[in-house]
């Protein structure tokens, strides 16, 4: 058995870090136990209305005997669409995850920690008919998660995705987070105000997070994220030079941060 990767990580473009970690094989048993009863289900409420249909018509000359014969292949085909269509409209509509895998708290990402794509969704359900071989084990998907580093089966290798767990990231504590000696933009509430006023809460979640994530980022990547940041907000609102010299970049976006959140709660 290959070494096994416990989790995804993701760099993105602006130098952040993250991992994601990588579902195990027994709870990916569990969440499809849960799918493979659900589609048990939904083809047996199905076939039962077809069989009352047949039944209400089998009296009926010709078209009672043209029913029963296609009532038997539509079945079948009943099966067989629900097999294939329930993973994929459940994972397209609930973003990776069908109802097994939101009650376990799993999810299927591309294997890069970019969106997962409507054809990836497609390939890795379509493959689903090679993985439950032989019968209905799934003897294949199960080796194949067994003996590759990220636990995929051969459909996920196929679309490029990867099934993870979903997390509970504590909230930062903003006290600490944001907590400042002394904020020089104290001496200009007029400004802070304009600040307020003008600043979109998106943007002031983006220097939020660059404020508390600032450990993740590369010393370059900082560097040019925090000046871009701070020439924006000096743009909105221009704090007095005796105000803001001798400030960095980082805790000139610090004290923007303090007047948009602590200060303004205050």
């Amino acid at each position: 058995m290959l070494g096994r990767t416990t989790s995804l990580e993701v760099r993105t473009p602006e130098g952040v870090t993250f991992q994601v970690p990588i579902a195990s094989p027994f709870s990916r048993c569990l969440a499809l136990a849960i799918d493979f009863a659900v589609v048990v289900a939904l083809t047996l409420l199905l076939s039962q209305v077809i069989n009352l249909l047949k039944f209400s018509v089998s009296e009926i000359p010709i078209i009672g005997d043209i029913i029963s014969d296609f009532g038997s292949g539509a079945i079948v085909l009943l099966q067989f669409l629900i097999f294939t269509l329930y993973g994929m409209i459940t994972e397209w509509l609930w973003s990776g995850q069908t109802l097994g895998k939101r009650i376990f708290r799993l999810r299927v990402i591309d294997e890069r920690g970019l969106s997962l794509g409507l054809k990836q969704i497609v390939i890795r359900n379509l493959f689903r008919f090679l993985d439950i071989l032989p019968s209905t084990f799934y003897l294949l998907g199960s080796i194949c998660c067994l003996f590759t580093k990220r636990c995929q089966r051969m459909g996920d290798i196929a679309a490029g995705t990867l099934v993870v767990r979903e997390v509970d990231v504590k909230p930062p504590q903003f006290s600490e987070a944001i907590s400042v000696e002394e904020n020089s933009f104290a001496t200009a509430p007029h400004l802070e105000a304009r600040l307020r006023q003008k600043t979109p809460p998106e943007e002031a979640r983006i220097a939020l997070d660059a404020v508390t994530r600032r450990s993740e980022l590369d010393p370059d990547c900082r560097l040019r994220l925090f000046a871009r940041l701070a020439d924006h907000f000096r743009d909105i609102a221009e704090f007095p030079e005796e105000i803001t010299i001798g400030l960095s970049d980082e805790q000139y976006v610090r004290n923007v941060v303090d007047t948009l959140f602590r200060r303004a709660a205050a």
